[in-house]
């Protein structure tokens, strides 16, 4: 039983071998014919056709009929009796300001004690102690036939220094309207200098309201946001360990 195990468990370890030997192998033939080229760009795709786009679905109020009002300048429903140039339509775009600074310090020390003992003297036990003597190798000393103690102790120290800071400004394509009236947003802007890609990614729900006249929101109006800022190149490739180590961070219990 013990080397069906050990066959199973050296055919897994050689199984993930094999495949870190191909994603490396795949990787280094990309790398390869990318030599002294710059990184592309990805194509201009909708962003509703994206893989791992889904529709928002959230609580919405209970819909109410506009009522019918004859010979008034005033549409339910109206902001302005002028054209609103802020997006408000699916295809809009929208600027969206990120601008976000953020620091926190954590600094959390636990230590915990705890110390067991037990000790029983059994003397007398029917005379059951007695006969102790013929069922246990070794010889039993009735004054001492239950003695238990343990002790532990444990000591936690945790530190947290994050410091972040981001400033920029992405244009934003509204996707969908809520039925309460709210617009769903996604935008992405890729930037290369020399040969390294900035990416930066915002998407979530805004209330109209809280696009300004000039058609800009910032990125704490956005309900449900996700920014992603990165990079990807010669530099980001550098600060990324290679496939094998990552694979052996993995696997590797010890």
């Amino acid at each position: 039983m013990s080397s069906t195990k050990s066959i199973t468990t050296i055919s897994r370890l050689a199984s993930i071998g094999i495949l870190g030997i191909a994603l490396s192998a795949c990787s280094a033939v990309d790398r390869i014919s990318g030599i002294g080229a710059e990184p592309k760009l990805a194509p201009i795709t909708n962003p509703v056709k994206a893989p791992g786009y889904t529709k928002v679905s959230m609580p919405m109020p209970k819909a109410e009929r506009p009522l019918p009002m004859a010979n008034s300048l005033w549409r339910p429903g109206s902001r302005s009796f002028f054209k609103d140039q802020r997006a408000q339509r699916v295809g809009d775009i929208v600027t969206v300001n990120v601008a976000i600074a953020d620091t926190a310090e954590i600094d959390n020390t636990t230590t915990r004690t705890r110390s067991n003992t037990e000790d029983g003297d059994i003397t007398n036990l029917f005379g059951v102690e007695n006969q102790l003597n013929k069922v246990l190798p070794g010889a039993v000393t009735p004054s001492s036939i239950l003695s238990l103690g343990s002790a532990s102790k444990s000591t936690g120290v945790g530190e947290v220094e994050r410091s972040e800071s981001i400033n920029m400004t992405i244009a934003a394509v509204v996707t969908q309207i809520l039925p309460n009236g709210n617009l769903v947003i996604w935008g992405h802007q890729e930037v290369r200098v020399n040969f390294e890609v900035r990416e930066l990614m915002v998407a979530g729900v805004v209330r109209p309201e809280d696009i300004s006249s000039s058609n800009t929101v910032a990125h704490t109006q956005i309900a449900e946001a996700r920014i992603a800022y990165g990079g990807r190149g010669q530099l980001t490739d550098v600060q990324q360990p290679r496939y094998g180590q990552q694979v052996l961070d993995i696997i590797l219990p010890f």
